[in-house]
């Protein structure tokens, strides 16, 4: 519950200031660093830092956009799904770092969008850059904060913390195809919501990134995981949505304030069960951003029945990129299923491969998407720990 007691300084301090709209901004900060830093080690934490600052230009470009270009947009989600994709050769914390920043960018595009609408609203991008940079800040320094309090001594990761960032290195044929077909995906139900002005229709690209696997060598079960996550936490958004109708003045104050701690309680539960449900940390994430996502729009039965038709529709759109993105890639990637002398490995064929570290992941393992999603040799780590 660390990540609940952390939060509620943005939160407290953003709505004694008046200033709500910069609440997804901190929260998303906040949860990034928790995420993909967990421990607080001085080398996790020049890592974040990186990321932080990958992630404040995410944001600028996001809010810099917003919806006065759906064409800029749409190339702008090209290119970050892209860089995502093309992470996925590395370890767990840098997937799920930069798969987190492609969310993050879905949804602050859309808040963009929606800030733009709204005549009572005002935004400024440089304001969601400090509030994003804010939160990450703040729990890398009550990481480290916790550390010294604990006289230097590292906390001992548990097993589902076991992410094995390896080594950068240059990703694989196959991979760069599936994640170039993914970017075309994302970015072509970006230029559908957003070209069509489609209400509600932010919904569509990020039900998609979620229903799509970052690595085509993922299993079906992974994938079904998270496609029933991102529909979970869909279908819980939608409901959470639901309550405003009809409401003005004080009492719609209130039923946003209470969505927005409702939020922060959803981010706190997917951070804390990242190692335990792959489907159930989905829903809780999805079901956080897109309650966020929504707020600043008009609520309803009707705006209810589009967001649950672009859910589907973006559930469909990922169930079909995952079917012909296999359909390309199932020649390139025959042989690179790790076997020993596989190009997978980038080794010659009949060449001996040698065995990972306990915990490390190999190229061609599947990569991590969302907290949870582990490798089969985190799950040997796990198993080797246990006995």
């Amino acid at each position: 519950m660390l990540f609940l007691d952390v939060a509620l300084v943005p939160l407290l301090a953003l709505w004694a200031t008046g200033c709500e709209q910069y609440l997804p901004s901190a929260f998303f900060g906040l949860l990034f660093a928790a995420l993909t830093s967990p421990g607080g080690r001085r080398q996790r934490a020049f890592d974040v830092g990186v990321r932080t600052v990958a992630g404040a230009g995410v944001t600028a470009l996001a809010f810099g956009i917003g919806a006065d270009s759906w064409s800029r947009l749409a190339l702008a989600a090209f290119a970050v799904t892209l860089a995502a994709g093309a992470t996925a050769v590395s370890g767990g914390r840098r997937i799920t770092g930069a798969s987190l920043l492609s969310l993050w960018f879905l949804v602050a595009a859309a808040l963009g969008s929606g800030f733009q609408a709204s005549d009572l609203v005002t935004s400024r991008t440089w304001a969601q850059v400090l509030a994003w940079t804010a939160g990450a800040v703040l729990w890398t320094a009550v990481a480290f904060a916790l550390r010294h309090i604990r006289g230097g001594v590292e906390r001992p990761e548990r097993p589902g913390e076991r992410f094995g960032d390896a080594p950068w290195g240059k990703p694989a044929r196959p991979l760069l195809l599936f994640a170039m077909i993914r970017a075309l995906a994302v970015a072509g139900t970006v230029a559908l919501a957003y070209g069509l002005e489609l209400p509600h229709g932010g919904w569509i690209p990020v039900v998609a990134l979620i229903a799509m696997t970052p690595n085509p060598e993922q299993t079906w079960t992974v994938g079904t995981q998270r496609l029933t996550g991102a529909l979970i936490g869909a279908g819980l958004a939608a409901v959470l949505l639901l309550m405003p109708p009809g409401e003005h003045g004080v009492r719609l104050f209130a039923v946003e304030r209470g969505l927005e701690a409702v939020a922060l309680v959803l981010f706190a539960h997917g951070a804390a069960i990242r190692s335990w449900s792959r489907t159930y940390c989905t829903a809780a994430v999805v079901a956080g951003a897109l309650v966020l996502m929504d707020l600043p729009q008009h609520s309803g039965h009707t705006a209810d029945g589009y967001r649950v038709l672009w859910t589907l529709c973006g559930a469909a759109t990922g169930l079909f990129v995952m079917w012909l993105a296999g359909r390309i890639t199932g020649n390139t990637t025959a042989g690179h299923d790790g076997r020993p002398g596989t190009e997978a490995h980038g080794g010659r064929p009949g060449a001996e491969v040698p065995s990972p570290a306990a915990g490390a992941r190999v190229p061609g393992e599947p990569a991590h998407l969302l907290p949870g999603d582990r490798s089969p040799a985190d799950h040997a780590a796990t198993a080797d720990h246990g006995r």
